[in-house]
């Protein structure tokens, strides 16, 4: 509760204690005159994404609508409904845009794909389909995200694990989906994963923007612009970040520039190759205008998608699996049947067509996901008036907030067991993955917003998640509390610290 000031905390409390006394709300958040439930948002920042999911298992309702201060914060409607989900995400997609405001909130992403609406979402979607889906950056990605692990993380652990450290495995992914991340789009490697563990200003200025970012989604917009505007508070590091994320980005964009100048052009169909570098080459035949303004936001949004999304889900399939021998075991033995022996290699590194077959490691994976999506909520305007299907009335003016979290633990959603991890539920009985529709599981959006670099997230965690398990084990630090971190992203607030140990070859025989 950190970013949040002394004066709001103080006001929040002065109405919870007036006004606390004036009925139950049918379990819904207190409306307090001129306030509205800005005080219970308040109090209960430390754990919003529990305290909404606890409003909607008192409430028994799917859908509310949660009343901003008076003339300075609108009106939310917050969701869980997958009817809903599927009307706004899929059935009137055109209708639902991220909107104005959303793209006030995360203005640093520039008119990047996240922030963009309409014809200029379609042309970067399209560009990067081309792009993300090509063979030779597929290539690339396969032998960054190998090299990565075998040179970077694998021997972290072990220096780990010989001299009996205590490690922050949440750093380590971030550091790991950092470096492979800017190397695929730039062909840089910034080298923060190493055992000197080196502080990379890059990597820090992305974790005080997303902070940032969701300081102005619990603030009253007044304050945080207040904030901005006089060089304060959050608004203060969201200012410093974009200068230094904005200083990095214009070097990488030079050096690909000065390097294709010097004659590096890809000399074949199949040869790999960085998504710097294939923007600027193939510019006009993927119709871009790349100038800096362009290569800059395009960067940075896949940065943000790359980088932090698929480590959040590693530490939280990590804290659940150690705490879990049961689904250790499971997934171990699925290594050992399903995949060629490895003892004749230094680490076991598994190959596609392996990866394919680990289905009880994909269903472990699919778990955490939903009970732990990494990007914890999603914003949406409609465009023109509208009824949803749960009845609710929406105009432009509407803001709509469909809660990732929160459905993972609906009972009504995922039954009564939702709370448990139950990998088994993933599995049909013939043994294969069961497809569960993306309004039900959101983890990678729905309709055609859906996730571009889904198949390759989930290629990255099956390959760092066998090829960890294969060789180390994580025992918990007992005393290291796990709890979500303030953030648009679901990171863990005070890391993930483990021992690591190393397991024995003869377990594979």
């Amino acid at each position: 509760m950190a970013f949040i000031g002394f004066f709001e905390i103080f006001i929040a409390v002065i109405c919870f204690l007036i006004f606390g006394c004036l009925g139950n709300n049918n379990g819904q958040p207190k409306n307090f005159p001129v306030v509205g439930m800005m005080p219970e948002l308040i109090l209960n920042a430390y754990r919003c994404h529990d305290w909404l999911t606890d409003i909607f298992k008192r409430s028994q309702l799917c859908t509310f609508l949660f009343k901003g201060i008076w003339f300075s914060c609108p009106d939310i409607l917050v969701t869980v409904d997958p009817a809903n989900v599927h009307y706004i995400m899929s059935t009137n997609f055109s209708n639902f845009i991220k909107g104005p405001n959303f793209k006030e909130i995360f203005d640093i992403l520039g008119d990047g794909i996240f922030n963009s609406d309409a014809n200029m979402w379609k042309n970067q979607r399209r560009v990067l389909t081309s792009l993300v889906n090509h063979k030779r950056f597929y290539k690339y990605m396969m032998r960054t995200t190998r090299d990565k692990l075998e040179n970077g993380l694998l021997t972290v652990l072990q220096h780990a694990s010989e001299k009996h450290l205590v490690v922050d495995i949440q750093d380590l992914f971030r550091r790991f989906t950092f470096d492979s991340t800017c190397t695929l789009i730039t062909g840089y490697d910034p080298g923060c994963l190493s055992i000197e563990f080196p502080e990379v200003q890059f990597a820090k200025a992305l974790h005080d923007v997303e902070d940032s970012i969701f300081y102005r989604h619990v603030m009253p917009e007044s304050i945080w612009k207040l904030q901005r505007w006089l060089g304060i508070g959050q608004e203060k590091k969201m200012s410093q970040a974009k200068q230094a994320l904005d200083h990095i980005l214009a070097k990488y964009i030079s050096m690909k520039r000065k390097e294709l100048n010097k004659g590096n052009m890809l000399e074949k169909d199949g040869e790999e190759a960085d998504i710097l570098k294939s923007c600027m080459i193939e510019d006009d035949i993927l119709g871009l205008n790349t100038g800096d303004k362009f290569l800059r936001d395009m960067f940075l949004n896949l940065m943000v998608a790359g980088t932090d999304t698929t480590s959040a889900a590693l530490s939280w399939f990590f804290w659940i699996v150690s705490q879990k021998p049961e689904v250790e075991n499971k997934i171990r033995e699925e290594l050992k049947s399903k995949s060629s022996t490895k003892e004749n290699e230094k680490w076991g590194l598994y190959d596609i067509e392996e990866l394919k077959k680990l289905v009880y490691l994909h269903a472990a994976l699919c778990e955490t996901l939903r009970l732990y999506p990494p990007v914890p909520f999603e914003r949406k305007a409609p465009l023109r008036p509208d009824i949803l299907p749960s009845g609710h009335r929406v105009v432009p003016k509407s803001e709509i907030m469909l809660l990732l979290y929160s459905m993972g633990r609906m009972p009504s959603i995922w039954g009564k067991d939702c709370l448990e991890f139950k990998p088994e539920r993933w599995i049909t009985e013939k043994g294969g993955i069961r497809h569960e529709p993306s309004y039900k599981f959101f983890a990678f959006n729905a309709g055609p917003r859906t996730c571009l670099g889904k198949d390759m997230a989930f290629t990255q965690m099956k390959v760092m998640a066998a090829t960890i398990i294969h060789n180390y084990h994580f025992e918990l630090v007992k005393d290291n509390q796990v709890v979500p971190r303030l953030s648009v992203i679901l990171h863990m607030k005070h890391g993930l610290k483990v021992k690591v140990t190393r397991r024995r070859v003869e377990l594979y025989e």
